[in-house]
């Protein structure tokens, strides 16, 4: 996987939330059939790796048992990885989701508690052997935004992530496998927060491992737009992502596949000149 993704440009995740009630798309791919067809869509759209979610972690969602997300989300990977499908991320906290999910044929664990849901997280990702994004998040999901605060907004976050590492390096997790992510719009201010980690990117970069960037469609975006609805954010997310590609990030999570993946494509052609 990491060979794959070693080239000029970010790599682009596309997401497929197999949820009832994420912040942007929540119900839309609830059902196996129309979770597929989006897959597809993504990956004809350019998508290099698919994230699939099966729990939504916006604040104040309802929390979903390891059995209902492995429900959602082994037969849509089964199917997936039966047609070639491109990489594939899950999206979960929970070890046991993950387990699952990378024996269906996912390669990738993109966890935003950092292995910290459950005291067996950090050992069954050595276990795995899969990649594994260690996501930086204040506070839990159903509280996160309530009042977030930090003296040194990338100081602390780079704080955090050195530590995940060192603990997952402790545990087995080989180095070659660990990302990293920031957390954009988890346990952070909308603009307080987030801008300042945007334009701090670099730091995060110079950890030296491979950063996973996921600003699409988030709230900050429509802060600074008046306002403007989770599915009215193109434009701002297409400006994160190039802020990412500038400051060296491995890969950029988003929604909008096809539109990232040639406004990309663009900043890679000016910048080669």
């Amino acid at each position: 996987m990491r060979s794959r993704l070693s080239t000029e440009r970010p790599r682009v995740m596309g997401v497929v939330n197999v949820t009832v009630d994420s912040f942007s798309d929540g119900g839309r791919y609830l059902g196996f059939d129309a979770a597929l067809a989006h897959a597809r869509r993504l990956i004809a759209d350019g998508a290099d790796i698919l994230d699939l979610g099966a729990e939504s972690t916006r604040p104040g969602a309802t929390p979903v048992v390891a059995g209902v997300e492995i429900d959602r989300l082994v037969p849509l990977i089964a199917a997936l990885r039966a047609e070639g499908a491109t990489l594939i991320s899950i999206d979960t906290m929970k070890p046991e989701v993950a387990r699952a999910a990378i024996a269906a044929g996912a390669t990738m664990w993109n966890d935003v508690t950092a292995l910290r849901h459950a005291p067996e997280s950090a050992a069954v990702a050595a276990e795995l052997g899969c990649d594994i994004v260690l996501m930086h998040m204040q506070g839990e999901p159903g509280t996160m935004q309530a009042e977030p605060y930090y003296e040194d907004v990338v100081a602390e976050v780079v704080a955090f992530l050195e530590e995940r590492v060192e603990l997952a390096i402790w545990a087995g997790v080989a180095r070659e496998r660990i990302w990293l992510d920031p957390g954009i719009g988890f346990g952070k201010h909308p603009t307080r927060h987030n801008l300042p980690l945007l334009a701090g990117l670099d730091r995060i970069v110079a950890l030296g491992f491979p950063v996973l960037l996921g600003a699409s469609r988030k709230r900050f975006i429509g802060m600074l737009d008046g306002d403007a609805a989770a599915d009215g954010r193109l434009g701002g997310s297409i400006a994160a992502a190039i802020a990412g590609a500038a400051a060296g990030v491995a890969a950029v999570r988003v929604h909008d596949v096809r539109e990232t993946v040639q406004a990309l494509k663009v900043w890679d052609a000016i910048r080669s000149g």
